[in-house]
């Protein structure tokens, strides 16, 4: 067998999302086929896929003595397209994680009561609150006293969360752009010398605080948890200088792996984590994934444009822009790009190295750098995986190249 690069075309490929008879498959459907009947761009999702990741994370933790003592809030914002929400709403003890009006009423038309949606985000108007008092049932989680008290105006006497900052964060390794909190202060949530004017401000609404959230990152994997550890530590002050707390919401920020060097987030050892904190505690405990269940159920299908050497670089082209999928671009998180047909057996030295770029008149325009691919003259499409989350969601009109379709497989 040729010498090739296994990790490249390999570390990604699982039986729903693999190389068939030379072809690419997804969901076991052919690309080629979803690409023949939907075009490009086109976001495909995996029904599968979204209940599998939902599986394992309730399996890891039932696996915990925090069986029964937990609740998982999709954060909606990762992915917000209907049918997929709709099919959350099928799956057994799901509820969903907002941060705006508009989600909360997309989530409700999609389904779900007001009761099954937590409420958390910042710099919230007058309009926002107002409108978030109308749906009856919704947890709202106040992140700035600011927001106790303009919630407190228009639900006295009403149940709350906190959203809390204990000054430190944990994210994807070496990415400052996904952490919340840390050594340079931030907008999201209350800090340790707030917390008693917090509660005091509470109290003159007659606000009973009953849950404490905090979110402090995104993307974390394995190598990470050591530092959630750290974090939840941190936070269990606010747990024990609060008497009346019944729920702990620990965020979201499981990661998926991007690269080949990724290690696959540990399920076991995450609920190990909050296993150590909160097996002693009669505290039920909630958490807000959104890219573990999502990420890595989606690909983006697209049409090659060009392909062309410019100096020392060569550039494939494709349909589609870092608009209508930023993460690449604003958060530096690689969508791998994949060919459409095996390329295992191909020499490494026969592979090429290309930059792939997008349609969009921006230098931040760039899909995957020095990826390596297959000669790609003769070839028409590409796909990105990857593509389930903080991809569509965060899509823009940008040059107004913002079109592209979704589609749901079961």
């Amino acid at each position: 067998m040729a010498e090739h690069s296994p990790d490249y075309f390999s570390w990604w490929q699982r039986p729903d999302l693999c190389y068939q008879d030379d072809q690419l498959f997804f969901a076991g459907i052919s690309v080629n086929d979803l690409i023949a009947e939907h075009g490009t761009p086109t976001f495909v999702y995996s029904g599968q896929r979204v209940a599998a990741n939902l599986q394992r994370l309730k399996n890891a933790l039932n696996a915990t003595a925090l069986k029964n003592r937990y609740s998982i809030l999709y954060a909606m914002k990762a992915n917000r397209y209907s049918p997929l929400l709709q099919l959350m709403r099928q799956q057994d003890s799901v509820g969903i994680d907002a941060c705006s009006p508009n989600e909360v009423a997309l989530a409700v038309k999609c389904g779900f009561s007001p009761a099954q949606i937590s409420f958390t985000a910042g710099s919230l108007s007058q309009k926002d609150v107002a409108r978030l008092s109308e749906f009856h049932g919704l947890f709202m989680d106040c992140d700035s006293i600011h927001a106790i008290k303009t919630w407190g105006e228009l639900k006295p006497g009403s149940e709350i969360g906190i959203r809390v900052n204990p000054a430190m964060g944990v994210s994807r390794e070496d990415n400052d752009a996904l952490q919340y909190a840390g050594d340079v202060t931030t907008k999201f949530g209350i800090y340790k010398e707030q917390f008693l004017e917090a509660l005091q401000v509470a109290q003159q609404y007659k606000l009973s605080v009953t849950k404490i959230h905090f979110h402090t990152g995104c993307g974390f994997l394995t190598p990470q948890l050591s530092q959630l550890d750290n974090v939840i530590e941190a936070c269990l002050w606010f747990v024990d200088n609060c008497s009346t707390v019944k729920r702990v919401n620990v965020g979201g920020g499981l990661g998926v792996p991007h690269i080949a060097s990724d290690q696959q987030l540990d399920l076991g050892k995450w609920a190990g984590v909050l296993e150590k904190h909160f097996a002693n505690r009669d505290i039920h405990l909630e958490m807000e994934p959104g890219e573990y269940i999502a990420k890595d159920s989606g690909i983006l299908l697209l049409g090659k444009t060009f392909l062309e050497q410019k100096r020392q670089t060569l550039f494939l082209g494709v349909d589609a822009g870092f608009n209508i999928a930023p993460e690449p671009a604003y958060y530096k998180l690689p969508f791998q790009p994949v060919p459409l047909s095996d390329p295992s057996e191909i020499p490494t030295e026969s592979l090429e190295k290309v930059m792939v770029v997008g349609n969009i008149n921006e230098a931040l325009d760039v899909w995957h750098e020095d990826t390596l691919l297959p000669d790609m003259t003769n070839e028409d499409h590409l796909v990105l995986i990857n593509a389930g989350a903080y991809s569509s969601s965060m899509a823009s009109n940008h040059c107004m190249r913002g079109d592209f379709k979704e589609i749901l497989l079961d």
